[in-house]
């Protein structure tokens, strides 16, 4: 019996020992940190509410969401790219002239004598050579589709406020389109030849003025060169009977 008793304080012991090592071996562990997406599956099962896993998601300044934003609601414009000269020959505006046009030196060089007229007319522009290779550039309004052309004349005559007398041909013409033009016109600041005239050889084609300055720089005449009245008289005291023009 005592063999016995003592068996069982003995096994006693060693289960208490026993528990007291487990106790120590779990309460020195270092605890587990489970991320809380992991662990709300658990808490949902443990407490019976509905808990939305955490989401994390990355800081991002203020400022860079505002620029984010603008770039996803800006909508792409497509490159359009069109030469100076025909884009200032699609609309023409009343009162408006292109500080291009106004006169001025330029380099331009050419084979032609001091003193000749050289008409760039796809471009709009009238050179006055000048020799060492310069040029006077003026601005000019020339034959509109239809009315274009090209060649070599002399000026034959000048005229300081010509009279306007306009062709058959054009009377003709304006008459179908319900512009009723006059057999002849006095010069002045209403006439459409403006300040000065210089007649081309035998041709019906002059260089001369125009009361509608806003036309410099595109195709609307009948074939003749227009230039403001300011640059018209410039030209005019500049150049004489005889001056070579060449049309390209």
């Amino acid at each position: 019996m005592m063999k016995k008793s003592l068996f069982l304080a003995a096994s006693f012991l060693l289960i208490l020992s026993g528990t007291a090592g487990a106790q120590d071996r779990y309460q020195n562990r270092p605890p587990v940190i489970v991320s809380p997406d992991l662990t709300a599956p658990w808490v949902m099962q443990l407490t019976g509410e509905r808990v939305r896993p955490a989401v994390y998601r990355q800081q991002v300044p203020a400022a860079t969401r505002k620029q984010i934003a603008r770039q996803a609601t800006r909508q792409p414009r497509p490159a359009v790219v069109q030469p100076a000269s025909i884009a200032r020959r699609q609309k023409l505006v009343k009162s408006q002239f292109d500080p291009q046009f106004l006169p001025q030196m330029v380099a331009y060089e050419t084979k032609e004598k001091p003193g000749t007229i050289v008409i760039d007319t796809n471009n709009r522009f009238l050179y006055l050579v000048t020799g060492n290779g310069e040029a006077r550039r003026y601005g000019v309004g020339v034959g509109k589709p239809g009315f274009e052309w090209a060649g070599e004349h002399r000026i034959t005559r000048k005229a300081e406020w010509p009279d306007w007398t306009p062709p058959q041909e054009m009377i003709a013409r304006e008459a179908a389109k319900g512009h009723y033009l006059p057999a002849r016109m006095d010069g002045g600041p209403a006439n459409p030849l403006g300040a000065r005239a210089m007649y081309l050889g035998s041709t019906l084609y002059r260089i001369h003025g125009t009361n509608a300055p806003w036309t410099i720089g595109y195709g609307v005449s009948s074939g003749c060169i227009r230039m403001r009245n300011e640059d018209v008289v410039d030209l005019y005291e500049r150049v004489k009977v005889g001056t070579k023009v060449i049309v390209i």
